[in-house]
């Protein structure tokens, strides 16, 4: 997944970029209007976090020129700013979704990840991936159209592999994502591996092939070759 930050203060455009790639994404990062208005019009980003206060012009503006050159990128505005009028004008242009400073960086990559998911599923009631189908609504799953019983735990790591299916995912990427910000800076990740081996072995049980595979020193896979 290729990220283009566009962020004016260095150290929060710093700390975003090399948090963000320890995360598994690829990010670009620009600090004023100009240099982020060329980045979106030569290329293709899954995801574009802007600030509005920008060196020589607005982050709005940007905003406008995404939606005019129909880009597929999702769009988060952040901004220092907590007025409920600049929070409308971002999300009337056609942003995904606000951030107002400061914020945890944790809470920008759940943000990021909900954003990718939704258009990955194209706003699907059901998401099906082979033999597994996922109602997220409900929180249901199915294999062989036969329900499965997981965990909320068990679910949330199915539904976070199937959306980022055949990519790698560090544990770092999946604690953050699924435990939250107590689990951000732990130096063992032993944990995750005894929720994945329960949810594999769920999985198989029900009739599913295995299509979690590990990725020695790094994380897992979800993926069916």
């Amino acid at each position: 997944m290729k990220l283009l930050i566009i962020e004016d203060e260095p150290a929060l455009r710093e700390s975003m970029q090399t948090y963000l790639e320890q995360q598994g994404f690829v990010c670009e990062a620009v600090s004023e209007f100009r240099a982020g208005l060329q980045k979106v019009r030569q290329y293709n980003y899954d995801c574009v976090i802007i600030d509005i206060n920008l060196p020589y012009g607005s982050g709005l503006d940007i905003v406008k020129e995404l939606k005019a050159i129909e880009a597929k990128a999702g769009i988060i505005i952040t901004s220092a700013r907590t007025s409920l009028e600049d929070k409308l004008a971002g999300l009337e242009l056609g942003s995904d979704d606000y951030l107002t400073k400061p914020f945890h960086l944790s809470e920008l990559s759940a943000r990021i990840q909900a954003i990718i998911r939704r258009r990955n599923f194209s706003g699907s009631k059901a998401i099906s991936f082979h033999e597994i189908r996922l109602e997220p609504d409900a929180q249901r799953v199915s294999v062989h159209n036969k329900g499965l019983d997981l965990t909320e735990k068990e679910y949330r790591l199915l539904e976070y592999f199937i959306a980022n299916q055949r990519r790698v995912l560090t544990k770092a990427a999946i604690a953050t994502h699924v435990w939250g910000d107590e689990y951000e800076q732990v130096s063992n990740y032993d944990f995750i591996y005894t929720h994945i081996k329960n949810l594999r072995k769920k999985l198989i049980d029900a009739g599913a092939a295995d299509y979690i595979k590990t990725v020695h020193g790094v994380g897992y896979r979800f993926t069916d070759n």
